[in-house]
């Protein structure tokens, strides 16, 4: 009797098995690949003008705009200065736009010299990740040149700030 019940488990456990590997209804799963992908991500940026630092490890998101036209949105998330689409250029991992509108109020910015580095920077305790640097001007400040410059964030605990 009691090596029937072993015989039913032992069958069952294989039947279980081999059933729940079953991968119907992912064969055509495909990951979503957005025209910036290498460019999307989240970074902290310091940033400074001629005189003083401004802010340092601020958090800021790239990401996608989805349009298919070599735009991506650019948000701050935290301190309130820029929010909006800039045109990059995924070959050569540029950005940058003119007079684009600042959807966190009613001005304009302008970024020039916009770059992601791969592999150009180190987190907080040292690892490898993306490098970020652009330069910013906004319409209530024309001639004050803002230099924001970072790094992707790893993931990692021991990297945030």
């Amino acid at each position: 009797m009691k090596s029937k019940i072993i015989k039913g488990l032992l069958a069952l456990s294989i039947t279980l098995v081999f059933t729940s590997c079953n991968n119907d209804g992912y064969d055509e799963y495909k990951p979503l690949v957005t025209p910036s992908i290498e460019m999307n991500g989240d970074w902290y940026i310091d940033g400074s003008n001629t005189s003083k630092v401004l802010f340092q490890h601020s958090s800021f998101v790239t990401s996608d705009t989805n349009e298919g036209n070599n735009t991506m949105y650019i948000d701050d998330r935290t301190i309130g200065y820029l929010k909006g689409k800039i045109t990059v250029d995924t070959k050569s991992l540029t950005f940058s736009t003119t007079n684009s509108p600042n959807l966190i109020d009613e001005g304009t910015f302008t970024i020039t010299e916009g770059k992601i580095l791969k592999g150009a920077a180190h987190s907080k305790t040292g690892n490898v990740t993306d490098s970020i640097y652009f330069k910013g001007v906004f319409s209530y400040a024309p001639t004050e040149i803002i230099t924001f410059a970072g790094h992707k964030k790893t993931g990692f605990l021991e990297d945030n700030y």
